[in-house]
């Protein structure tokens, strides 16, 4: 899941769903680096899934969040930019056309607090299944890219701090050490 920034606030129409909030799990619980299987249901279960998940992404507060992060290893993901458009999802998504760069700082709910810059296509494109099983192709920019891309990866049990590389990911591994030890309590944050 990618973190919504603390500095920003969520639209009112994110904050009015009808599902029931989920525990996310944290690095380290082993589901996070799991490669997720596909689904294969397309049921009323799966409606519930969308909503309890968009519910606990919202609180969270979060624009993406996938199923290994509420301890399913499901190739599922739901996202919602915050630009009016709407919520979404992704079943057993594939990307694809990745074209550009871009550098932003990222987050993670299954990291709380850390931000690092994270290397991103600028541009991508997503083909998978809704959530009743019809095929989806949605080509995402900016920041709807970087959630296709991060939330992809969640399913390949992927974290975005396995992206980092050089300084940035030493500065990261020492920042989640930090805080396992108890040595650090305010958000590590690296801008750049």
């Amino acid at each position: 899941m990618i973190e919504w920034r603390p500095s920003l606030s969520l639209p009112d129409e994110m904050k009015k769903q009808q599902g029931s909030v989920t525990p996310i799990r944290l690095l380290g619980d082993p589901v996070l680096r799991e490669t997720s299987r596909e689904v294969e249901t397309f049921d009323a279960l799966l409606v519930r899934l969308y909503e309890d998940m968009l519910e606990t992404m919202y609180q969270a507060p979060g624009v993406g969040l996938a199923a290994p992060q509420i301890g399913l290893s499901l190739r599922f993901f739901v996202y919602d930019v915050g630009d009016g458009s709407g919520p979404g999802c992704i079943t057993n998504p594939v990307l694809s056309e990745h074209e550009g760069s871009q550098m932003e700082d990222e987050g993670c709910l299954s990291i709380p607090k850390l931000y690092f810059p994270t290397e991103r296509a600028e541009s991508v494109r997503v083909d998978g299944l809704d959530v009743s099983g019809g095929s989806i192709s949605i080509v995402g920019t900016g920041l709807l890219a970087r959630i296709f891309q991060h939330e992809t990866d969640h399913l390949n049990g992927m974290l975005f701090i396995d992206r980092l590389e050089g300084e940035v990911r030493r500065e990261a591994l020492a920042a989640i050490r930090d805080r396992e030890f108890g040595a650090g309590s305010s958000p590590a944050r690296r801008s750049g």
